[in-house]
């Protein structure tokens, strides 16, 4: 069993919140396709890092999902395709494997 977090930023890069029905549709496939996800939304998360030497910084709301099988090639085109949608350079997802005690 794995458990798969996307960070996904609420913003664009110039700081304005995405649509709520732009997150809600990544939501919405998530569950769809995992038969359920868990959101923390109660207080989003800060990134921090450098781009080309100056410093940024988003709120970002961790997703997860659970799966017994990791298709990376999947993981790959969703990560991709998010990409685009919100307009990012990169999103990370991640997985852990896990054991269901």
């Amino acid at each position: 069993m794995y458990i798969v977090q996307v960070l996904l930023p609420l913003s664009d890069n110039a700081g304005k919140p995405f649509p709520v029905e732009t997150l809600k549709d990544i939501h919405r496939e998530l569950a769809s396709r995992f038969g359920g996800l868990t959101a923390y939304t109660r207080a989003p998360a800060e990134g921090e890092w450098a781009r080309e030497g100056v410093p940024a910084k988003d709120d970002i709301v961790v997703v997860e999902v659970m799966t017994d099988i990791l298709d990376g090639d999947w993981w790959r085109r969703s990560r991709e395709r998010t990409e685009h949608i919100l307009q990012q350079d990169r999103l990370i997802i991640r997985a852990h494997p896990t054991e269901m005690l």
